[in-house]
């Protein structure tokens, strides 16, 4: 392959796909996008005359097991990961995976073992993009001796929303289709392992609000992913978590990240990202400045292309972080389910 020329197929162009990855992919020197395969073909040719993309195929297979590609760009819903992503790597591709990296542990091992299969091949998830810009800070700042030694970690990830039962089913519902994920709980664990580290040990309770909602064509569907989360996880590096998720905590307040230490602490204020801090002999948080440089920024794009021509490594997301996230979200099932704790890994 001429790694100055790279030509990329489009599996699904969802939202974030046509926002960020096929922009981001068409603005890189020497990157074609020669091919596009959505749900139908008159999608798929909606999006070709929109990103003036070349090719439709008419299901996605084709598209993977065809000759006009180096490599593929997998944005569909999380039920598909797990099989475009198999045969991509078969068809000798690059891929970079959308994130909910699968529908579960199991897929994501099955991801990761192809990958380990195929090792001239790169492949990527997209990274969780909240903390991006932050990130490097608080790793520096934890690297430092900031806290000092981490005892625990508080991470509230809510939606100030009253329970609505009438809207409609919604694909993030549908276990079929989402897996295990459950609201933004495996972009947060990514995040926390950025700074922290995995967890070792998990146990959680989850409540489904609305056990039924209609889908698009009005048939009563059943409900299994949960609308509220609370997960209490032991972390490798031996501090407590205490993370909670939830679509309907009405008038919650603001997000924030607590990082608790035996010398300081540290909060992130998720909406500004903000981040403030004190440490042992002060009387209250004070606002950490982070320099413009120091701050991280979206460049999947970039990171992917750069990585297939051997300039980089992919850092955000390697498909290990991917599949100890998708474990993290199993287990916190897996736990509500039995009433157990659930070690790590899987």
């Amino acid at each position: 392959m001429d790694i100055e020329r790279i030509r990329v197929g489009i599996v699904g162009a969802g939202a974030n796909t046509r926002l960020k990855h096929i922009p981001g992919l068409k603005a890189i020197p020497g990157v074609e996008i020669v091919s596009v395969a959505n749900r139908s073909r008159e999608s798929s040719e909606s999006v070709a005359r929109e990103s003036g993309i070349p090719k439709v195929y008419d299901n996605w297979l084709e598209l993977v097991e065809a000759e006009d590609t180096d490599a593929i760009c997998i944005g569909t819903w999380p039920y598909m990961h797990c099989p475009v992503t198999l045969a991509a790597l078969e068809n000798d591709k690059h891929v970079l995976c959308e994130a909910r990296m699968a529908l579960n542990a199991a897929e994501a091992h099955a991801m990761l073992e192809a990958a380990r299969q195929h090792p001239h091949l790169v492949t990527q998830v997209v990274p969780a993009p909240h903390t991006l810009a932050v990130d490097r800070p608080i790793q520096k700042l934890i690297t430092a001796g900031y806290c000092g030694e981490i005892l625990a970690v508080e991470v509230r990830a809510v939606q100030p929303n009253f329970v609505d039962r009438e809207s409609p089913l919604h694909w993030r519902h549908d276990a079929d289709l989402s897996g295990f994920n459950t609201l933004t709980m495996g972009i947060w664990y990514e995040s926390m392992m950025r700074w922290v580290g995995p967890a070792t040990r998990v146990m959680a309770m989850t409540k489904v609000c609305v056990p039924h909602r209609k889908d698009t064509s009005g048939v009563l569907r059943a409900v299994t992913v949960p609308d509220h989360v609370d997960i209490i996880a032991n972390l490798a590096c031996g501090a407590i978590a205490h993370l909670r998720f939830s679509a309907v905590t009405g008038l919650a307040p603001t997000n924030e990240v607590w990082l608790f230490g035996t010398e300081g602490t540290l909060r992130l204020d998720t909406s500004t990202l903000e981040i403030s801090g004190g440490r042992r002999r002060d009387k209250e948080l004070q606002t950490v400045d982070v320099p413009e440089e120091e701050r991280g920024g979206w460049r999947v794009e970039e990171e992917f292309v750069n990585a297939i021509r051997g300039k980089e490594r992919v850092t955000c997301t390697s498909f290990e972080d991917g599949a100890r996230y998708m474990e993290f979200t199993e287990a916190v099932i897996r736990s509500a389910q039995s009433g157990q704790a659930i070690s790590l890994p899987l």
